[in-house]
This record gives structure tokens, C-alpha cells and sequence, in this order.
């Protein structure tokens, strides 16, 4: 394996290919850390009602969780990128004033998004439902509202019951992100494959890639695992030592 194949320029001199795959990378990390903020808001939106005792609340969280967490990836991709301008004309309008590169930055991000938040609502309403029963009645006890009930009492202690599986998640996204290259977005897995095909060095460009994606997503495991223990309740919610 000859690694030197990184510092090469590139054909079009845009620079030597391991800037090529750092400017991959960047796309990488925006669309996963915006993807995740969407998705960690709707998904806690999407949790809560499905926990509440509106059913007409409960049906609607069940349907969105159905619907986004049981159409394959790809396909939720190819929707969004080529279906859904077409059906809505807003949208098609607001495309037309975008460059290609920033439409499919948009459209994967809320892909990933409403694609992930479907898993993080399903997370939530685990935490929520979780809980001893008493921790809402005595929260209602106190004269606090519904609303007052899940801010101040249920989801504090929710959030730290599913971030191991948040963790988990959080690592799914930032792999995720490697579908986006089907609607050409020049994310990591896209520059990867650009420089196969233009070296024929398939080895040294996917395991350059391998090991900045495992760097990746090891680092936010750690982070995760960090906010875990600090997030710890003594005597509730064990922390790892890890």
C-alpha cells in the first residue's frame, strides 16, 4: 500500500487528493451535525406525543415513526431529491434558486433528519415510559402543567436513560451520511470512490477513508460517553467508566 497516492495533485489541480477527501470530510460533518440537531428536535417532539394521553397525538407520532423508520434509506433519498420538487411547487422554486451542490446539501440533511428523528422519537418514548409513574402524578400533584410536567421532570431523566442508544445512533448518522453521494453530494464516500476511480488506487483511497471514518465516529462515541457521565444521576443511572 503506497499512501504517498494522497499528497498527488489531482487531475483538475484542485489540490493533492487528501485535500479532496478533507473537503469530503467537511460535508460529511455538516450534514451529520445539522441532520442530527433536526433530528434530535422532531424526534423528542415526536417521542413526547406518543406518550401523552391525546390519542389522536399517539396516532400521528406512530404513523411518522412508521413511515420514516420503515422506507429504506436510499429510496427516502431519491423521494426527496427528485419527487417531492416536483409535487410541490414552493419547493421546485426554492430549488430552482439553488446551486446543485447546496440542493443536495438541504436535501440530505432533512432526509437524515426525518430519517433519524424517527429512530430518536422511538428512543424517547422508551426513556419516558421508563419512568416510574409516580414521577408525572407528583409532578401533577405539585400544580404543574403537562407541558411543566415533560421540561422539568420527565425528560431531564429520559435524556439521560437513552443516551447510550443516542450514542448509538449518533454513530448510524455520521455512516449515513455515505448514501448522500446517490444524489451527488461530494461528501467523504463520493470523493473516496472519485479518487478509485480516477487512480485505480481502490486500496489506499477506502482505507484512507475507512480509517477517517472510524476516527469519526470513535470521537463522537467518546463525547457521548463523556456527557453520560457527567449526565449521571447517583444511585439512578450508572456511568460508564470507560
Amino acid at each position: 500500500m503506497d499512501l504517498g497516492i494522497l499528497f498527488e495533485e489531482v487531475p483538475e489541480g484542485e489540490g493533492t487528493w487528501w485535500q479532496v477527501l478533507a473537503s469530503g470530510l467537511e460535508w460529511t460533518l455538516a450534514t451529520a451535525a445539522l441532520a442530527w440537531i433536526m433530528a434530535m428536535v422532531l424526534g423528542s417532539a415526536v417521542g413526547v406525543a406518543r406518550t401523552t394521553d391525546k390519542r389522536w397525538l399517539v396516532m400521528l407520532g406512530n404513523a411518522y415513526v412508521e413511515l420514516f423508520r420503515n422506507i429504506p434509506l436510499i429510496v427516502q433519498f431519491f423521494l426527496w431529491y427528485f419527487v417531492v420538487p416536483g409535487l410541490i411547487p414552493s419547493v421546485k422554486a426554492w430549488v430552482i434558486t439553488l446551486d446543485p451542490t447546496h440542493h443536495q446539501f438541504v436535501t440530505a440533511v432533512v432526509c437524515l433528519g426525518f430519517f433519524t428523528s424517527s429512530r430518536i422519537a422511538e428512543q424517547v418514548k422508551a426513556g419516558i415510559q421508563s419512568l416510574a409513574g409516580g414521577q408525572r402524578n407528583a409532578a401533577y400533584a405539585l400544580g404543574m402543567t403537562q407541558l411543566q410536567t415533560y421540561r422539568y421532570v420527565l425528560l431531564p431523566m429520559a435524556y439521560r436513560i437513552i443516551i447510550p442508544p443516542l450514542t448509538s445512533e449518533t454513530m448510524n448518522l455520521i455512516k449515513n451520511t455515505a448514501v448522500a453521494y446517490s444524489i451527488g453530494l461530494t461528501e467523504l464516500f463520493f470523493r473516496t470512490r472519485e479518487m478509485g476511480e480516477m487512480t485505480f488506487r481502490y486500496f489506499e483511497a477506502f482505507a484512507t477513508a475507512t480509517l477517517i471514518y472510524v476516527v469519526v465516529a470513535m470521537t463522537a462515541n467518546r463525547v457521548m460517553a463523556f456527557i453520560e457521565r457527567r449526565a449521571a444521576v447517583p444511585g439512578f443511572i450508572g456511568s460508564r467508566s470507560k
